[in-house]
């Protein structure tokens, strides 16, 4: 039973530590392009938040300060509760 219990235990905790590797990695990669696409934004602290929601979700973020959102679907067709884009 000790055995079991210590190998579930071992195995919780490799597979969590995995899973932060991965939202780590995440979460830099939409730091990086969040930032540089709302570099010229006029209120950035609303840039980067709404850009961030919209790269965890997408996994992408479009090339440039504005426009190019062809490049990423998921990022272009986000709305928010006005129908209007969420994503910068």
């Amino acid at each position: 039973m000790r055995v079991l219990l210590a190998t579930s235990f071992l195995l919780t905790l490799v597979l969590s530590s995995s899973l932060m590797e991965t939202t780590t990695a995440l979460s830099s990669f939409c730091e990086n392009k969040c930032g540089a696409r709302c570099s010229k934004a006029g209120i950035q602290d609303r840039c980067l938040k709404y850009c961030g929601i919209c790269c965890e979700k997408c996994k992408c973020v479009p090339s440039g300060t504005n426009g190019n959102k062809h490049e990423c679907p998921c990022y272009r067709d986000m709305k928010n509760s006005k129908g209007q884009p969420k994503c910068p």
